[in-house]
């Protein structure tokens, strides 16, 4: 293996996919500043949205790693894989389109949005599109073309916010001289409507960066070879739809567990709370790909149980660090989000600790894996994805957004535990839960002072003040830690 090589594509990825979600994240501010609280504009984006990665998960259905597993397969023919899967997600993509256009008016009205089926017909095609493109993104990385997949995504990335910037910035200055723009700006929901429209016209241009793979058509199409591919998706299909479950399952469910405007505005609020508590998972995203290079690819024996244990415990220990730095620059990063939005900022602890819990029933999958379990994955998050579904039937109508980070808490929690005590007994690993145990009751302990001295009404730069020094306080400890390693 050329470690060299490896690094630098690990670097172009990962700084695609972190640059990537940082420029995405601007647009939160842009969103909640522009789209007030009470008009449930911001519920209507999260809630579109959450339906776009559950759709993208069903239209992909596990091909994306069929590709890698079939284009490396002793006696098959990589052209013909790559042609067939991109004909058949094609295929699905446009049956797709099909249905949901034959009866837009009823999913439009079924959704919530008979006001506006041209916002679920726009979400289709955009769905359909990205579904397309991660085959041929796919084939980017199994050709090693790394920096043509890091142009495409900024592409994106950057077309997107600067469309957004014109929808919200722009365009209302543009009222006067064109009554038209005015009246299209409120026709579709003061600007909100317009954001779909500006995701097809970006994903319509990153598309025709595809010249190149979409010869790809050309290749044919292998019946038989169809046939184990999508034997060998099937499973993939069923881990990836519990797997987006688990992360949009609430957003989906709360406008028709809480129907209304007031639904949406709950939303709204939530969505936006849950982008601040997103720049946890950017920095422990961060140290995945910091980390994980080294230690796995770096060690003798990367599937050594003493490794796995390693990898647990700095991801914690990090993750811990993360936490508290979100919630004690907390009276910083609100401002991330408009004041209207702050009455949802008690419930980010709360999702930041789901997250802890979701990476590291992540870290204990490797169990099922290495012993070629895959299915026991899927029991176990189909069973978190019940509970957090249950909670939020439960108990949205009455505590609203509150059940969402709740039921995300309960839903991973229970993935994360069972993981735990089945993996020990099929292969156990020694982890250091001393430590761990160490820096959780330390990271907690100053989570109760902090917030105990924000309930007594400190002032801000006095709440700055004491958060940096625990925080270097923590950092000292990992310090101590890895020194004496």
């Amino acid at each position: 293996m050329n470690l060299k090589s490896l690094l630098k594509d690990t670097a172009i990825y990962g700084l695609s996919s972190i640059v990537g979600r940082f420029l995405n994240y601007l647009l939160v501010p842009l969103y909640t500043y522009k789209i007030a609280v009470e008009s449930g504009g911001y519920g209507i984006v999260t809630n579109l949205y959450a339906y776009t990665a559950l759709f993208l998960a069903i239209l992909t259905f596990g091909m994306e790693t069929t590709l890698f597993r079939f284009s490396n397969k002793e006696g098959e023919d990589s052209r013909k894989v790559y042609g067939t899967i991109l004909r058949l997600v094609g295929g699905v993509g446009l049956a797709f389109l099909a249905l949901v256009f034959a009866f837009l008016h009823p999913v439009a009205s079924f959704m919530g949005y008979s006001a506006h089926p041209e916002y679920i017909g726009c979400m289709a095609v955009i769905t359909a599109f990205d579904a397309f493109q991660a085959i041929m993104f796919s084939r980017l990385r199994l050709e090693k073309r790394p920096w043509k997949f890091m142009a495409l995504k900024m592409t994106f990335i950057v077309l997107n916010v600067l469309l957004n910037l014109f929808i919200f910035l722009v365009m209302p200055l543009m009222f006067g001289r064109f009554p038209a723009l005015h009246d299209l700006y409120v026709r579709f929901d003061y600007g909100v409507g317009l954001i779909f429209f500006a995701n097809l016209i970006c994903t319509s241009v990153v598309f025709l960066g595809f010249a190149g793979e979409l010869k790809g058509l050309g290749y044919g199409f292998d019946g038989k070879l169809a046939k184990r591919l999508l034997s060998y998706s099937w499973p993939l299909l069923i881990l990836s739809l519990v797997g987006i479950l688990n992360q949009v399952a609430d957003k989906i469910l709360f406008p028709h567990l809480m129907p209304g405007a007031e639904g949406k505005v709950q939303l709204g609020i939530y969505g936006a709370c849950v982008k601040i508590a997103m720049i946890m998972s950017l920095l422990t995203q961060a140290f995945r790909y910091a980390y994980e290079p080294i230690v796995f690819n770096g060690s003798r024996d990367k599937n050594s149980p003493e490794t796995l244990a390693d990898g647990m415990k700095y991801f914690i220990i990090f993750t811990l660090l993360a936490f508290l730095a979100v919630v004690f620059y907390m009276p910083v990063l609100r401002h991330f989000v408009h004041p209207g939005y702050w009455e949802g900022l008690g419930v980010i602890p709360v999702v930041m600790l789901a997250e802890i819990f979701m990476g590291i029933y992540f870290n204990l999958s490797f169990w099922y894996k290495l012993t070629d379990q895959t299915w026991w994955g899927a029991v176990m998050s189909a069973a978190g994805t019940a509970v957090m579904i249950v909670f939020n039937v439960l108990f949205v109508p009455e505590y609203g957004y509150w059940a969402c980070a709740w039921g995300g808490f309960a839903g991973y929690g229970t993935a994360m535990l069972l993981s735990w005590f089945i993996g020990q007994k099929k292969l156990p690993i020694p982890y250091d839960l001393r430590s761990i145990f160490t820096f959780a009751v330390v990271a907690g302990a100053y989570y109760f002072i902090y917030t105990e001295a924000e309930k007594a009404g400190a002032a801000v730069w006095l709440l700055l003040t004491g958060g940096t020094l625990l925080l270097l306080s923590y950092a000292y400890l990992v310090f101590r830690m890895l020194k004496h390693k």
